[in-house]
């Protein structure tokens, strides 16, 4: 049987985290978990959770800790058995030790992304809400001005991509993330890469993803009784 992988994926909004998650998967077999899927679909289906998540949403506030982690941490149990990599999930210091009680993670991936590139990034960027599928004006744009390539329907901005409201969200991010960070760092699991283009960061991380999954294995996740 082959040596299971878990890794987490870090970095502020517009850092191309999505993008490096999608290659991950792709090279390397492990299955992507994103928390803002997983965020979507409960809504959808109305779940327990879903109800509480989208009564934040609907208030434009960040999803807490313990709500997150009732969502993610069942979806991890169900997937002992198998490689991944998160993202999204864990954000905060309380999140991470929630995940730590239930596995060990083997590489987390930080990425620095200067904030003019950012910037940039995300004031190009639209979304379409129901999917989360996102482009970028710049380098991914719709097929048809405003509307989505799948569903016709219309892309929006969110007003927290605008340059006005990023600087605030990225303070957010790094006073948020630098517990995890160091957190992670101490139990020497921790990468980061910087840069401002996606193909240049891509191919050190491929190096390391091609070194570690070769060379260090892992504990399963426990399965918790309830």
């Amino acid at each position: 049987m082959a040596k299971l992988f878990r890794a987490a994926i870090m970095g502020p909004p517009g850092s191309g985290k999505g993008t490096i998650s999608k290659r991950i998967a792709q090279s390397f077999g492990l299955q992507y978990l994103s928390s803002g899927h997983y965020l979507r679909e409960s809504m959808a289906a109305n779940t327990e959770a879903g109800v509480l998540v989208k009564s934040y949403v609907e208030r434009s506030m960040l999803v807490p800790d313990h709500v997150m982690t009732r969502l993610m941490l069942p979806r991890l149990e169900q997937l002992s058995g198998h490689s991944w990599l998160l993202d999204g999930f864990p954000r905060t210091l309380s999140q991470a030790q929630a995940l730590n009680s239930l596995c060990q993670l083997d590489l987390v991936i930080s990425l620095n992304i200067p904030y003019e590139t950012l910037r940039e990034r995300l004031s190009d960027r639209w979304i379409h809400p129901a999917s989360g599928r996102v482009y970028n004006m710049g380098f991914n744009p719709p097929r048809v001005k405003g509307k989505d390539d799948v569903t016709g329907e219309p892309l929006i901005q969110h007003d927290d991509d605008k340059p006005e409201a990023l600087m605030a969200r990225l303070r957010h991010y790094k006073d948020v993330a630098k517990p995890v960070i160091d957190l992670y760092k101490s139990q020497g699991i921790l990468h980061s890469f910087s840069g401002t283009e996606t193909d240049r960061i891509w191919p050190y991380i491929n190096s390391l993803l091609n070194a570690k999954m070769h060379t260090q294995p892992t504990d399963a996740c426990q399965t918790q009784t309830p």
